[in-house]
């Protein structure tokens, strides 16, 4: 009864979500849009805490970026925004590519999950991207821990010669990580690079390409779970 019952609600849940913030084409529909922006994805707990930190000269990240944020990211000099979110027909997305026309800003969507591995060319076509893109450029997914924490860390092992270490420590803490949770299946992917590392020293980009097994990965990382 009780499953049932959390089914129903769920299922609610969803219904109410999905049925509003899909307009900001008039003064009502903004407001709605806002409402749900606020609501159902927490921007009110973003447009205080922006979790936005220098990677480079050349790059910063972020947790998405509302509206309010966007003087700040022209002053120091955004000219492209990667969101690892993808498109999406509601309101933070709609805000958003708003806001990015109205302060000259390219926008760039491509989608990574933060509790299930990319395949190798999901990474490999994220490395191209961030070299191409007009810099300085602003790396974002929604809370700016997992989903962007891969990307700063793959941007700094690829175009910056950061060493793993260094690598690692864009999934941290500090930036809302959580390495115990199932969104650890993104250190997971560094230490496995690492492990190859050891015996032979290659190019992130290289084994990627050419070593890099997503389900061999995943199923090594559960078993660590598994074992506690």
């Amino acid at each position: 009864m009780f499953s049932k019952l959390y089914a129903r609600i769920k299922q609610w849940e969803r219904s109410w979500k999905s049925s509003f913030g899909t307009d900001i084409s008039t003064p009502q529909a903004r407001r709605a849009a806002r409402r749900h922006n606020n609501i159902v994805d927490h921007a009110f707990l973003r447009r205080v805490l922006p979790n936005r930190y220098k990677l480079s000269e050349d790059a910063w990240r972020s947790n998405q970026p509302d509206p309010v944020h966007f003087p700040a990211l022209a002053g120091i000099g955004i000219k492209s925004v990667i969101n690892l979110r993808g498109p999406d027909r509601f309101s933070y997305y709609l805000f958003e590519k708003e806001a990015c026309s109205d302060y000259g800003m390219a926008l760039y969507d491509h989608e990574l999950f933060a509790r299930v591995l990319g395949n190798p060319q999901d990474y490999l076509d994220l490395l191209d991207l961030m070299e191409k893109v007009e810099k300085p450029m602003l790396i974002h997914c929604k809370s700016g821990a997992d989903r962007t924490g891969i990307a700063a860390a793959l941007y700094l092992l690829d175009q910056k010669g950061a060493s793993i270490d260094a690598a690692r420590a864009q999934l941290s803490l500090k930036y809302a990580h959580q390495r115990w949770s199932k969104a650890g299946i993104l250190d997971h992917l560094l230490d496995s690079y690492a492990a190859y590392c050891e015996t032979d020293s290659i190019s992130v980009r290289d084994w990627l390409a050419n070593h890099y097994d997503p389900e061999a990965v995943t199923a090594s990382f559960l078993a660590k779970r598994s074992r506690g």
